[in-house]
């Protein structure tokens, strides 16, 4: 987020806008307001005077300072009082989607009651930093200091766990018996990471990377000692290379042949796995985790099914995450057979046979004013139950770009869109997520960047030199450009973000004679 505001880069300028080239960002050229994600703020706009080959800028020296600017927003007229009684809004989960959802309330104006709960003990942090920076403290990842939530009337409640979701009388109710009521209801919980099942699974020493404390503790376990990571996706990999330079030694596990097999594909992921090796990361493939063996309760082995041990003093799991919407399961809001919300699939039935009402009961009886938009008509975002939607890393949704395919994109900058668009149609705006997935992470001084949704892909075609870690990857389906990765490439994932953006298709026969010249067409 804050890399788009630090120095002067080759962005990508297309359909009115400027989109970094590091991260995906989009900014309006004539307002620069943000209009695509990952970020929070904005650009300021300056008046700029063209005279023959001299170009003039009029700008406060302030505004230069800061180089980002918050939209303006509006604040809470009808403040709580001591965290009783209803709500508005009530958002749980404090992600970006969540933080995106409410400040996007108050950027359109709305002024009633906001309430953001987290199980967290800290207020919205970067989370997806703690596996590229252990070390990093609570403050240095917070997203916006505690005085922004104080101006702006956003109250959040920390280490709260919400255990139930009672959608006929619209209020929820916390682990420690506090129940609080809301008007419309953002659900935005997230992920939990999975756990090793196997023997030893109890000692000491093992964790998931899920708060700074956790990054923090491994850190400071790993220095000069043994380090064993499981798990060679985004955060293993994050993990292994942060720690190179500070453990004694670095093993990663995996049951894949390669790392990022199945996102990047075999030929991408042997390149990057070459790049670990060279700075002494030890690879255990295609094996899985036995046992892990204590000393006085502290682990001390990885016994691998391979019948290798592996000497560890702390390990890292990153074998994925599940949704956490357990507390959902007898809500009546629709979760799909792996745990996912499904959104913009509106049934307005949903709440009438979760209460014994026949289809025609719903438009009479519901329990809705319906004076609200939203009651009667469907909304992006929306869950089968009206006024009830969802954000983020739980959800499945329809990707427009891909013929709205149903999809989980658990991304930093989808949730931030998600968040956007949820509040949006809180406020009967009909907004619709337009936005092309993009990821990026960073090893060993070198950034990999992604953009699109390649599910499924049957082939790739690659450009440039995989040895040199200067390269491009198409991932292509049948004759479709789906997904687009590079390394030392910039600026091109990001024009073929926007390519994409613009409803152009890219053939494969575009990609595989090395010519980019398509590049400068449509979209570009």
């Amino acid at each position: 987020m804050g890399g788009c505001f630090s120095k002067p880069k080759p962005g990508v300028l297309s359909r009115g806008r400027v989109r970094c080239p590091w991260h995906g960002a989009c900014f309006n050229i004539s307002t620069g307001d943000l209009e695509d994600f990952p970020g929070l703020d904005s650009l300021h706009k300056f008046q700029v005077k063209i005279e023959k080959e001299k170009v003039y800028v009029w700008a406060s020296k302030q505004a230069l300072q800061l180089q980002r600017r918050t939209k303006v927003m509006a604040k809470c007229i009808s403040p709580s009082a001591g965290h009783s009684g209803s709500t508005n809004v009530l958002i749980v989960g404090a992600g970006a989607a969540g933080l995106v959802c409410a400040e996007t309330l108050r950027q359109e104006g709305f002024s009633d009651r906001i309430v953001l709960c987290t199980l967290d003990r800290h207020l919205p942090y970067d989370r997806p930093k703690l596996s590229k920076s252990l070390d990093a403290q609570p403050e240095q990842l917070a997203l916006r200091p505690k005085e922004f939530f104080r101006a702006y009337g956003i109250e959040v409640l920390t280490e709260a766990q919400v255990v139930t979701v009672d959608v006929r009388n619209k209020k929820v109710v916390f682990k420690d018996g506090f129940k609080l009521e809301y008007n419309k209801l953002l659900l935005a919980p997230g992920s939990s990471p999975k756990t090793l099942s196997c023997k030893g699974k109890e000692v000491e020493n093992v964790f998931t990377i899920r708060t700074p404390e956790d990054a923090n503790r491994v850190v400071r376990l790993a220095r000069g000692r043994n380090a064993v990571v499981v798990g060679a996706g985004f955060l293993g990999m994050e993990v292994a290379a942060y720690l190179t330079e500070k453990a004694h030694s670095v093993s990663v596990v995996e049951l894949e042949e390669t790392p990022f097999r199945r996102f990047l594909g075999e030929r991408v992921g042997r390149a990057l796995m070459k790049m670990f090796e060279n700075n002494r990361v030890k690879f255990y493939m295609q094996t899985e985790v036995s046992e892990l063996r204590a000393q006085e309760g502290k682990l001390k082995e990885v016994v691998l099914k391979s019948s290798k041990v592996v000497r560890a003093d702390v390990c890292v799991v990153g074998i994925g995450a599940v949704p956490a919407t357990g507390f959902l399961r007898q809500s009546g809001i629709s979760l799909d057979s792996r745990g996912f919300i499904p959104v913009n699939k509106v049934e307005l039935g949903g709440l009438g046979r979760l209460l014994g009402w026949g289809w025609w009961e719903v438009q009479v009886r519901a329990p809705v004013p319906p004076t609200e938009p939203w009651a009667l008509s469907p909304q992006m975002m929306q869950t089968n139950i009206p006024g009830v939607f969802a954000a983020g890393d739980a959800v499945t949704f329809p990707l427009a770009w891909r013929n709205n395919r149903k999809v989980n994109i658990p991304h930093w900058q989808m949730a931030h869109a998600q968040g956007r668009v949820a509040a949006q149609n809180m406020l009967a705006q009909e907004a619709e997520i337009s936005t092309v997935p993009y990821l990026w992470t960073a090893m060993f001084g070198k950034s990999l960047r992604y953009a699109g949704y390649g599910e499924g892909f049957d082939d790739v075609i690659i450009q440039g030199d995989l040895e040199e870690l200067k390269f491009v990857a198409f991932y292509t389906k049948g004759d479709e450009v789906i997904a687009v990765a590079s390394m030392n490439y910039d600026p091109i994932v990001s024009k073929v973000a926007e390519v994409l953006a613009s409803g152009r298709a890219i053939r494969k026969r575009e990609v595989e004679t090395g010519d980019m010249s398509w590049l400068t067409g449509k979209g570009s």
